[in-house]
């Protein structure tokens, strides 16, 4: 599926706020993507719907996001998406979570895949009881980060797109990102 940019601006001249554009691996000197974030407002097994930039796209999943994905990526999710000659794949997810309590050490959320977990903060952020915020699995340093609170634009979101990229170049990912 084609991944449209806003009219009149391509994907690489975007200029996203927090994206920033990832070393290709070794691998793969043809592969540089960029990164940035969508709201999935509907999944399928294939590929998602999401709004990105003030735009409703389709973009397909990379082979890395488990399955099922149509019962694990949903409406409310961010997602990352990389973008790199004229593809556009998503590559990581977010889940939408509820703050139910937190201290110093950790905030505990609930989300409806994974029931009440206990995420350590990716910055120091206050998070009230009732509110929303990005939770991740599967980075480096903890089993569960909360990312950042939840937004109304994508591009808005505090979360960590830059370890998501260092991730995919660290284990030369990319490839089968795109592959």
């Amino acid at each position: 599926m084609d991944f449209r940019t806003s009219p009149g601006r391509s994907a690489a001249s975007a200029g996203y706020g927090h994206t920033e554009g990832m070393p290709a691996p070794a691998s793969s000197a043809l592969i540089s993507p960029r990164l940035r974030c969508g709201i999935v407002l509907r999944s399928e097994e294939d590929a998602c719907q999401v709004v990105a930039g003030g735009e409703v796209v389709d973009v397909r999943y990379a082979p890395q996001l488990p399955g099922p994905r149509r019962e694990r990526v949903l409406p409310g999710h961010l997602v990352a998406i990389a973008e790199a000659s004229g593809t556009a794949v998503v590559v990581w997810r977010w889940y939408d979570a509820v703050v139910l309590s937190g201290d110093a050490e950790l905030i505990r959320l609930w989300e409806p895949a994974h029931g009440e977990v206990g995420a350590q903060r990716r910055w120091p952020q206050e998070y009230g009881a009732g509110t929303r915020a990005y939770l991740s699995g599967g980075l480096p340093g903890a089993d569960w980060w909360v990312a950042g609170a939840a937004v109304d634009r994508a591009e808005d979101a505090r979360v960590e797109l830059d370890e998501v990229g260092r991730l995919y170049t660290k284990h030369g990912m990319w490839d089968s990102a795109f592959g």
